[in-house]
């Protein structure tokens, strides 16, 4: 893929690179990640060869991670850092980390999760894609059914947007089966669409369907935290998700459902702006059918 450095990312993106990328990183690089993340002010002091030796890498390791950040070299590195820094010491940037302890008392663990959550919220609007997510919104509001695969945590988010577009009158499945998931995708063919939701990328059961769905003609979907996944070889379309600092308690399996969330949201949203004519009586509909099944009057009937 070719670099381009035009707009390296602001002081604040700049924390979302990191937070999203340092997984995929080598090692060293990851050390030199997590040392810019930890103190963005003492880094931004030090010149090339003070952070490679702070770090136990190399200038050229240090280097290549700042390209990797988005950043021409390490002195444009540098300069975000300070600006980082000083939104932090202003109090309009929060720090980076909030590690859960486990003696941590229960105020502290709501304060810390609410600050999470929101970080990746804004983590992921972010850096989402407006382009591919466009893209994703019109394969799927055109598309003659959605098929959408997820497993575990991410199993649950498949499960929302499934039930979200049947409301609007589209037709949608999220097999749990991976058999089931598999068998239905030789079925889809161009004109219809596959999603796959998988925070690391990797998880066989989400990608093998994918790859039969974008192999028989269907438009293909993936949403991770990795762009640079096995997952994405078989996606038209990328649309990438932050979460929070991984930790012993909290692993990013269970963290990166929040971001996921936003970006299915995102998609339904979209969705039914794009059909709104047929949608709005849907969801009116499905609204009645509700109400009328609680209501006092309404009861069950078999």
């Amino acid at each position: 893929m070719k670099e381009t450095f035009a707009t390296p990312p602001a002081p604040g993106a700049l924390a979302a690179k990191v937070r999203t990328l340092a997984p995929s990183m080598t090692r060293s690089m990851q050390r030199v990640a997590e040392a810019v993340a930890s103190d963005p002010a003492g880094c931004a002091a030090l010149t090339v060869t003070g952070l490679a030796e702070l770090t136990g890498t190399s200038e050229a390791t240090v280097v290549r991670t700042a390209r990797l950040l988005g950043y021409p070299g390490y002195r444009d590195l540098r300069l975000a850092l300070a600006g980082l820094a000083a939104q932090q010491q202003s109090g309009r940037a929060p720090a980076l980390t909030t590690d859960i302890a486990i003696d941590d008392p229960i105020a502290d663990v709501v304060a810390k999760l609410a600050y999470d959550e929101q970080q990746t919220l804004a983590d992921t609007a972010a850096g989402l894609d407006t382009a591919q997510l466009g893209a994703a919104v019109t394969a799927i509001a055109a598309a003659r059914r959605t098929d959408v695969y997820g497993i575990g945590a991410s199993g649950l988010v498949a499960q929302d947007l499934t039930q979200k577009l049947l409301r609007i009158g589209l037709i949608a499945h999220a097999p749990g089966d991976p058999h089931l998931a598999v068998t239905n995708a030789v079925q889809l063919r161009a004109g219809d669409v596959a999603v796959a939701i998988t925070h690391s990328g990797s998880t066989g059961d989400v990608i093998e369907p994918l790859r039969v769905a974008f192999e028989h003609g269907a438009t293909t979907i993936a949403v991770t935290g990795r762009p640079d996944s096995p997952v994405t070889q078989y996606a038209d379309h990328v649309l990438t998700t932050s979460t929070s600092r991984e930790s012993e308690l909290r692993p990013a399996a269970m963290s990166s459902r929040t971001s996921q969330l936003l970006v299915v949201d995102c998609l339904f949203v979209g969705v039914a702006q794009r059909t709104y004519e047929t949608a709005a009586p849907a969801l009116a509909a499905s609204y009645e059918a509700l109400a009328h099944r609680h209501s006092p009057r309404g009861g069950t009937h078999r």
